[in-house]
């Protein structure tokens, strides 16, 4: 069964996500996030067509959506590691301003760090 807007059978639509979330799946393993991005439309895109198309193949849908899952997890995990990073270079950012630690006693002690101030000459 062929949809008129787009041509294309559910199989082939099939097959087009298929392939879209293995290369999602790569993305996200490799973390090239601008591939990504444009996967999420492609994906959507190809949801609306078998939506549009009546798919109802149970086992090819439940495929889909164990890799669909699958990918999911491994964005939750990809997001958690930017999160990370980001947390770590605001605490390295931080460390440029000031340091805490603590003396023998148990005394917390702040040790400022350097003020680097720069000057520009013009002519």
């Amino acid at each position: 069964m062929a949809d008129d807007t787009t041509g294309k059978t559910v199989g082939e639509v099939f097959s087009a996500l298929d392939a879209c979330l293995e290369k999602e799946k790569t993305a996200l393993l490799t973390g090239d996030l601008d591939a990504i991005s444009s996967l999420m439309e492609e994906k959507s895109d190809l949801i609306s067509q078998l939506n549009a198309l009546g798919a109802t193949e149970d086992h090819a849908l439940d495929a889909l959506k164990d890799k669909a899952e699958r990918n999911q997890v491994l964005l939750g995990s990809a997001l958690d590691g930017i999160r990370r990073v980001a947390d770590r270079l605001s605490a390295m950012q931080s460390l440029r301003h000031s340091f805490d630690t603590y003396d023998s006693r148990g005394q917390r002690k702040t040790i400022e760090g350097e003020v680097v101030r720069h000057v520009e000459k013009r002519a």
